[in-house]
């Protein structure tokens, strides 16, 4: 990412925060370039498993051109795919977790890596959300190549 994105992304990010100053800050200073911050203001997280997440990633990027922030965490053992606030509090689906209203995330500095959080699809600054049909789609088709034996 070049500086001007990084900056944008930086800010996209902080506006969810209560205090985006001090969110600017804490990433700024903070040697582990991290930030707690909330979900259901901005954007909710679904998190899937690593398995079924990088098939997903996979069958989303060659159905559109950019998705919205994706984070790996822990050893990719979960992704979390940002999408709009208030999925959470929709989804239904089974075997994925989700960060909405009420809840807290640990999002890692967009322009540096930081230990074993990293950005697959780091935010473009401009609120870019992957649609949550469209995830789901993609999931239901990584889970059917992955039942087929096609893997990715």
């Amino acid at each position: 990412m070049k500086g001007s994105e990084v900056r944008a992304a930086v800010e996209w990010l902080a506006s969810a925060a209560p205090d985006p100053d001090a969110c600017r800050w804490e990433w700024e200073r903070d040697p582990r370039g991290i930030a707690l911050l909330p979900a259901g203001r901005r954007w909710d997280v679904l998190i899937l498993p690593g398995e079924l997440g990088y098939p997903t990633l996979d069958v989303l990027t060659r159905l559109i051109d950019r998705p919205g922030p994706v984070l790996a965490d822990f050893g990719d053992a979960r992704m979390g795919f940002f999408v709009p606030a208030g999925t959470v509090a929709r989804w239904v689906g089974t075997g994925v977790r989700g960060a909405g209203r009420g809840t807290w995330i640990v999002v890692p500095h967009p322009g540096r890596p930081v230990g074993k959080m990293r950005w697959l699809v780091p935010p473009d600054g401009s609120g870019t959300l992957t649609d949550a049909t469209l995830l789901e789609l993609a999931m239901h088709e990584a889970a059917g190549r992955a039942a087929a034996g096609g893997g990715g």
